[in-house]
């Protein structure tokens, strides 16, 4: 029996009708472009109706032509209405709350429970709950992120972010209004997984050396970064304060160990990694995605399937992919 607060929050649900056995529940704790190519891209090449969103903020505007109809609910009644034993569940991981909660009703009711890699893992990416099958970006990956479970299964698909980052554009699309042969550096203040310190003299020295651009993360809007940008720019390094989007970028790109460097070399685009005296983790990172040392020759295009990893992923919420146990 699920706890219930007396000021629970409510969510979307977000749904189509259909017919036939085992219902798909996606689960939508944000609305990021990684979250949308992991989970709702699927959607567009399953073969059957009958989806139920449940999200944190309206979605119906990103999900494909279909006659779905949208609500609030309470979290829980919301998920203990939609998700029973014929259930899949398609998620990020149970590590957020709409999540976290549509795990512990699937577990109980033993419904299938998915998780979609959607970035890069680190060595604190949150584990994989028990029982989940997970759909991973690689063979690395999935070893990585399962290593020593052996109450997990796993099938690679592939990343929809890097597949659709290396679409070609249409031979008429114009060039990106940021061409340049100057290094734009990625911030990553915000990062855990490295001394913030460690951060800040790193792309200083980047940037100082090279002359490189630097473009804040978005997270990076707390007063101490903008401390920090504004420190930068007296002492001459060039600051993005207002960029363009990240696919329309038309220059070499470098970061620490931002998934926008795997995205830049996708499009076809010098990328390389960069970090003063890098710790044995982040070098084992950087050889995991075939990530070229500032340097070097630029990173590689990451290999392109005939198919979109979409499908693959639709593939395996309607059992068609093979998982393996770890």
């Amino acid at each position: 029996m699920l706890e219930r607060s007396g000021k629970e929050r409510s969510i979307w649900v977000t749904s189509t009708p259909g017919e036939g056995d085992g219902n798909l529940i996606v689960v939508l704790d944000s609305r990021s472009p990684t979250a949308v190519h992991a989970l709702v891209a699927p959607l567009r090449h399953l073969g059957r109706p009958g989806v139920t969103v449940l999200s944190a903020a309206p979605v119906a505007d990103l999900l494909p032509a279909a006659p779905w109809t949208a609500r609030t609910r309470p979290l829980t009644d919301a998920v203990a209405d939609v998700v029973d034993g014929s259930s899949t569940v398609l998620t990020l991981g149970h590590y957020l709350p709409i999540a976290n909660t549509a795990y512990a009703v699937a577990r109980a009711r033993e419904a299938r429970f998915l998780t979609v890699q959607h970035g890069l893992l680190t060595p604190l990416a949150p584990p994989l709950a028990p029982g989940t099958s997970l759909l991973a970006w690689s063979d690395a990956d999935a070893e990585f992120w399962t290593a020593g479970r052996d109450d997990v299964e796993s099938a690679v698909v592939g990343s929809e972010l890097l597949w659709q980052a290396g679409t070609p554009r249409p031979a008429t699309a114009e060039p990106g209004p940021r061409r340049s042969s100057v290094p734009v550096y990625l911030g990553q203040l915000h990062a855990a997984e490295l001394s913030r310190s460690g951060l800040v003299a790193s792309a200083e020295a980047f940037c100082r050396a090279e002359g490189a651009r630097y473009r804040p993360h978005p997270a990076e809007a707390d007063r101490r970064s903008r401390a920090t940008h504004d420190r930068w720019a007296r002492d001459g390094v060039a600051i993005e304060r207002d960029p363009i989007p990240l696919k329309d970028l038309e220059a070499p790109v470098v970061s620490v160990f931002s998934t926008g460097t795997l995205e830049a070399a996708a499009r076809g685009l010098p990328a390389w990694v960069h970090y003063l005296d890098p710790p044995s983790w982040l070098e084992e990172f950087w050889d995991r995605y075939r990530l070229s040392r500032w340097g070097t020759e630029p990173t590689p295009a990451p290999t392109r399937t005939s198919a979109s990893p979409a499908e693959a992923v639709a593939a395996a919420v309607s059992g068609l992919g093979g998982m393996r146990q770890r």
